[in-house]
């Protein structure tokens, strides 16, 4: 999340610029999934932007919003890591990657979610059961999977989200401005330099 529609529109259009530069130097078939994620993040942002046009509310780009955050983000990052870095201990992230995602699409078939502006940053409110063991299935899904990668690069890249992701907690929660998209470029930059460094192998 960006403090403005314009700044989620900028971030979200350099960030899958980004994603399009990792795409296109991907050497290896099975990197394609993870070099694929600045796409996906820049076009979060960009669906974002539409949500702070439309002033929050229940509409079209807050599902979509919530669709990536909730249930694709959890299963496509260690479903993609493992791919890039195949061992056996992937399993695990990947399994509540499943197993969160399921749960999340669960609940936003059955129940609505709405976005409210709130100051500088937009707050997202879904009535989820359990949350505390859904966020524990999350982090364990994407943090977890690149910090037990065994990729160097992809470690540090899991290191680097997890210090981002408590310091925009933190923000967000001081409801002052939220400095996810910030992250989310800087991240996207560190998987570029990564996707660059990886052998040329199928």
């Amino acid at each position: 999340m960006c403090w403005s529609a314009e700044a989620d529109l900028i971030a979200g259009v350099g960030i899958a610029a980004v994603g399009v530069a990792c795409v296109a130097r991907a050497r290896r078939v099975r990197d394609l999934p993870l070099a694929a994620l600045p796409l996906l993040l820049g076009a979060h942002q960009m669906v974002e932007a539409a949500v702070w046009a439309g002033d929050g509310g229940t509409g079209p780009a807050t599902v979509v919003w919530a669709v990536i955050a909730l249930p694709l983000l959890p299963l496509w990052v260690p479903a993609a890591v493992l791919a890039a870095a195949p061992r056996p201990g992937l399993l695990v992230p990947l399994a509540a990657g499943v197993a969160t995602a399921a749960a999340l699409t669960y609940a936003l078939a059955t129940r609505p979610v709405r976005a409210e502006i709130r100051g500088h940053t937009v707050g997202y409110v879904l009535d989820l059961h359990h949350a505390e063991l859904l966020i524990a299935g999350y982090l364990i899904a994407t943090i977890g999977s690149l910090l037990l990668s065994g990729d160097r690069g992809l470690v540090g890249l899991g290191v680097l989200v997890a210090v981002g992701a408590l310091i925009c907690a933190a923000l967000w929660r001081m409801e002052f401005v939220s400095t996810w998209c910030a992250f989310a470029a800087v991240c996207s930059v560190v998987l570029l330099g990564w996707v660059r460094k990886a052998p040329a192998r199928a």
